[in-house]
């Protein structure tokens, strides 16, 4: 019984540092590529750059314990529709800083000798990095 319980607190200490050494390395991941200065300056919000970053470490933290606790929060398909959206969102703005910090989309565009239609090529990223995350959430659900 007392060896159940040792294991037990081993076993939540070791998932609670490997969890705050990914959660530190996504958002030191984040804090590199500048993504959230960018965004807050494109947006013209640069001035509230602190508070972007702190609702995001919180949006962090909100998922880390609705995933760790498996809390069910029963939100509907709107609900669904609204948080696949703004997953989505995130995730395509991350890919696409980390593919503008790469240079990705001016070497791409070069060997494919796109000239035109960038704009449609931007957005069908993103739409699909929305849909990805929306049909992954949808699955996740069932």
């Amino acid at each position: 019984m007392l060896i159940e319980i040792v294991q037990w607190i081993i076993l939540g200490i070791v998932g609670f540092a490997g969890g705050l050494a990914v959660a530190g390395g996504v958002f030191a991941f984040i804090s590199m590529l500048k993504v959230i200065p960018r965004l807050t300056d494109r947006l013209g919000q640069a001035s509230r750059v602190y508070q972007v970053e702190t609702m995001i470490a919180l949006g962090g933290l909100a998922g880390s314990i609705l995933t760790v606790f498996q809390v069910h929060v029963a939100v509907g398909w709107v609900g669904m529709t609204i948080f696949g959206l703004f997953a989505g969102v995130f995730v395509g703005c991350l890919a696409m800083a980390l593919a503008e910090t790469l240079k990705v989309i001016p070497i791409l565009c070069q060997r494919l000798h796109l000239n035109t239609g960038l704009p449609v090529v931007i957005t069908a990223m993103a739409l699909g990095k929305m849909v990805g995350s929306f049909v992954q959430l949808m699955i996740w659900r069932i």
